[in-house]
């Protein structure tokens, strides 16, 4: 069974098969949440995956608890995603969307592969 590890993921993460991350992109505009995403990449063993937990914005107007995260998240740098957006950050890092897992509550587990 594998191990923890401290990191910065803004510097560098130790070599891994599962990078689970949970409310962490969320609070980072696209431009950090790219630099984690893209050491997680370069770190990424063949057939690892990047499991993002986060809310996932639905499109339309109909309310949903993630759109009123994001309105909270306005005064900050981060901000709640779209499916379409969670894919052009992967896009940007060499990643793809793989599939997008929806819970039992406001989050969802979004998951990346190597593209």
């Amino acid at each position: 069974m594998g191990e923890g590890a401290d990191a910065d993921f803004f510097t560098d993460v130790p070599a891994g098969d599962v990078y689970l991350i949970k409310r962490i992109l969320h609070d980072w505009d696209d431009e950090r949440s790219a630099v984690i995403l893209a050491n997680c990449r370069r770190a990424l063993r063949p057939g690892g995956r990047i499991l993002i937990v986060d809310a996932v914005v639905p499109p339309g107007n109909a309310p949903h608890q993630a759109k009123a995260l994001d309105l909270m998240m306005a005064s900050l740098v981060g901000r709640e995603r779209t499916e379409a957006d969670f894919a052009a950050l992967f896009e940007a890092t060499g990643l793809r969307l793989s599939r997008v897992v929806p819970t039992s509550t406001v989050l969802s587990v979004v998951e990346a592969v190597v593209a």
